[in-house]
């Protein structure tokens, strides 16, 4: 199965939200072939929910809802976590989506990260 280009597929997350009202941008471009991706969704009510890629016991392709861990959902906090990813990954994306209802417009499942 051929994977797709990180850069593709961050242009097509972005043109999702975007077709259905949200806003969706760059923060932090990474590696254009294969580069991980970091998705963080602001409410715009000083909350936000970050979400990374991960594989489940089958294999497949999901999402960690990094926010329902111990990260929490505090804005500043959510985006130093997203720093100091970057800091440590010079291929990582962080891609930002804002909208109010907290829509992801990821098609993969969403799992929640387990309380430590």
């Amino acid at each position: 199965m051929a994977v797709l280009k990180t850069e593709i597929w961050a242009q097509a997350l972005m043109r999702r939200a975007a077709v259905a009202g949200a806003f969706a941008g760059v923060v932090r471009r990474g590696d254009a072939d294969a580069g991980a991706v970091l998705v963080k969704v602001a409410t715009l009510d000083g909350r936000a929910r970050l979400y990374a890629p991960a594989q489940n016991a089958a294999g497949e392709r999901v999402w960690l809802d990094l926010s329902s861990g111990p990260l929490g959902c505090d804005e500043p906090t959510v985006d130093a976590h997203a720093r100091r990813r970057a800091e440590t990954d010079p291929d990582l994306w962080i891609v930002e989506i804002e909208d109010r209802a907290g829509r992801t417009f990821l098609t993969e499942p969403i799992e929640v990260q387990a309380p430590r």
